[in-house]
């Protein structure tokens, strides 16, 4: 009864498959062992891709920028449209780590380290985009303002090097934040482990033994860093948008980029995060920890997202309308109907009508439909920003400016390359560090009702006492 009534009070997500804690410990733990084909088979496709990126890199240093689509009108193509794809997909690790551990959300234990790899992840590659796009890499350090002989100095009021600023913050909290709360599961690992694996966890640990003094300021330092990685998940993307709204392109110059783009990266986040827990999910034997209550919940929020951006986008074609501008009307318009309708229209079904299935039940229980929808939104968002951007650049004001942009083999090579690039250090991820919380999973299990002489108290789980990182 004692048990039952801990349950209900931690939100009914307790696991009645797991008998005790020391369990948990032998089934997180278990992907860190020998990989299976599939791992070895997913890691060189992610290999390949990689290698793709970065031949296709090459050809166009070697070559130059003419060997990309990029041409005026058209100055930013696949490259910006893939740098704030990644970008959003980095904000719903911030969003479920540290948000809903702010406000106590009883389900983010089991999904909370995915998000956060694949923020730090998605951040990186991100952040290969504007080294890419500059053309001339080599140059790339002229954003960063530093004393120099040449007195040159970034231009503080473009956007741009807003970018900077903000996208290497983001990153560097986000790191540390991940980093922290994998200690104490990183003592786990260390307890498990044997040889040089043994080694090396016992020195990325830090040396943590689970103490009451230890476990205080793990909490306190966490809490600290939720509450100082929360504002980021609005100001970063606020700062992305503002790329574009501070512009006069019409499209773009409209109040409501800085909540729309928001929205929508938690949006797509939500959804990678759905598609990523459930290849680890499946992958891994894991579906006692990532439960239906579990994709439930994340599908909720994706689905009142999904809402939010839809919102937006009829905003954007109503306030056109009404604003009795010629160009701006011209430009929406040439959105729907003009050359680039087929990819309004696949970003408009896939971030605004296929959600709408999430309204029911039934689909939010079915993890194939989840993972079939999360990569229809991860489509459709990524259409979002290249409609957001091609579209205005390629029919402004005058039209003997305006012109069509198609993007080269090149650019596509390094877009599809990206993708090998994060899958790469997500599958390291889940070779090297736990993919589920052990600690904060434990906060959710009954506690045994005599003492026992239990060595997953030992590193893990909150220790003896009560004090837990929460």
């Amino acid at each position: 009864m004692e048990n039952d009534a801990v349950n209900a009070s931690r939100g009914s997500l307790a696991h009645p498959d797991i008998k005790t804690m020391a369990e948990v410990n032998v089934d997180v733990l278990k992907p860190l062992s020998k990989p299976g084909k599939g791992w070895w088979m997913l890691l060189g496709l992610c290999v390949l891709g990689i290698a793709l990126l970065f031949w296709s890199w090459g050809i166009q240093m070697v070559q130059g920028i003419g060997v990309t689509g990029l041409t005026s009108p058209v100055g930013w193509g696949v490259y910006i449209t893939t740098f704030v794809f990644w970008v959003g997909i980095a904000h719903s690790g911030t969003l479920i780590s540290a948000v809903l551990f702010l406000f106590r959300a009883p389900w983010r234990q089991s999904i909370y380290r995915v998000a956060e790899a694949m923020t730090v992840f998605a951040v990186m590659t991100a952040g290969l985009f504007p080294l890419i796009h500059v053309g001339r890499v080599w140059h790339a350090y002229w954003l960063i303002p530093y004393p120099n002989s040449r007195f040159l100095w970034p231009n503080f009021r473009s956007p741009l090097v807003w970018d900077v600023f903000a996208v290497t913050t983001y990153f560097t909290v986000s790191a540390v934040f991940f980093y922290l709360g994998t200690i104490p599961d990183l003592a786990a690992a260390r307890d498990a482990a044997r040889g040089f694996r043994k080694k090396f966890y016992s020195v990325i640990c830090l040396g943590w033994r689970g103490t009451d003094r230890e476990w205080h300021h793990l909490s306190k330092a966490y809490i600290f860093l939720a509450a100082l990685a929360t504002p980021l998940v609005l100001s970063v993307h606020s700062v992305v948008s503002w790329d574009f709204a501070v512009g006069i392109v019409p499209g773009w110059h409209a109040t409501i980029f800085a909540p729309y783009f928001v929205a929508g990266a938690i949006f797509s986040g939500v959804a990678m995060v759905i598609t990523l827990s459930v290849l680890v999910r499946k992958a891994f034997g894991l579906e006692a920890y990532l439960t239906i209550k579990h994709y439930d919940a994340m599908a909720k929020l994706c689905l009142v997202t999904s809402m939010i951006v839809l919102y937006a986008y009829l905003s954007e074609f109503f306030m056109a309308w009404y604003s009795g501008e010629e160009v701006e009307r011209a430009a929406f318009w040439q959105r729907l109907f003009g050359g680039y309708w087929w990819a309004t229209w696949i970003m408009l079904v896939c971030n605004g009508f296929v959600p709408i299935m999430l309204w029911f039940k039934r689909v939010r229980h079915s993890i194939a439909a989840l993972f079939t929808i999360s990569i229809f939104v991860n489509i459709g968002m990524w259409f979002e920003r290249y409609v957001i951007i091609v579209t205005s650049l390629h029919h402004e004001y005058e039209p003997f400016a305006w012109g069509m942009y198609r993007p080269s083999m090149v650019e596509m090579g390094i877009m599809v390359g990206s993708f090998g690039w994060f899958g790469f250090w997500f599958l390291l991820f889940t070779r090297l560090l736990p993919p589920v919380a052990i600690a904060e999973l434990k906060e959710v299990l009954p506690r045994p009702m005599k003492p026992v002489a239990d060595s997953s108290f030992v590193g893990t789980g909150s220790p003896p006492g009560g004090v837990s990182n929460g």
